[in-house]
């Protein structure tokens, strides 16, 4: 069976990006890129905002603010580029263009309870804020790891991450602080089915 994993980076205020910042809030540093260089192969998970937005990086467009991409960010989109892709929209045309993505129609829940009885290895969302609650949801995810960057981005983040989330207790399973002061946190998510003080006394 394939093992889940939700994955995002937030600022310390919970938001996925902020307007005018560079990739990683321009604190990635030496220590934090060789250890996502050391993290194995997964298949990602996508929903189409996210496609969109990835493979139009792939194809030379830049974030918004910036007038080029930097090596390391190079390198990521690379990598991202080569790696299995599993995209669910209803919306998109066939064929995705973007090399070895795979669109899939329909529920995207069942989907990927499908891909956990039949494969091995790593499942692993990227950005997809929708895509990863639905799996929370359905009690479909095995970890559940946030990089939380050192800044706040009261004034100028976009897309809060934790809106529309169900109540869950969440279980560290490891943790490790860079040298730029970045946090990665590791939990295993249990989702609450009823208030928390009655799941407490139950």
């Amino acid at each position: 069976m394939a093992e889940l994993l939700v994955d995002f980076i937030t600022s310390l205020d919970g938001y996925a990006s902020g307007e005018g910042w560079p990739g990683f809030w321009g604190l990635e540093g030496p220590e934090y890129l060789g250890w996502l260089q050391e993290q194995p192969e997964v298949t990602y998970l996508m929903g189409a905002n996210t496609y969109r937005l990835m493979s139009g990086f792939a194809a030379g467009q830049v974030p918004e603010g910036t007038d080029e991409f930097t090596a390391d960010e190079e390198a990521s989109v690379d990598e991202l580029t080569a790696a299995r892709k599993v995209v669910f929209s209803s919306t998109l045309p066939e064929p995705l263009t973007w090399p070895s993505s795979t669109l899939v129609r329909g529920d995207a829940v069942e989907a990927v309870r499908a891909l956990k009885d039949t494969e091995d290895g790593i499942l692993s969302t990227i950005g997809s804020l929708s895509l990863a609650r639905a799996l929370l949801r359905a009690g479909l995810v095995d970890r559940f790891r946030v990089g939380m960057f050192p800044v706040i981005t009261g004034a100028t983040g976009s897309e809060r991450i934790y809106d529309g989330y169900p109540d869950v207790v969440l279980e560290m399973t490891d943790h490790r602080t860079f040298d730029t002061g970045i946090q990665i946190v590791e939990y295993r998510p249990r989702v609450l089915e009823g208030p928390p003080l009655a799941a407490a006394d139950g």
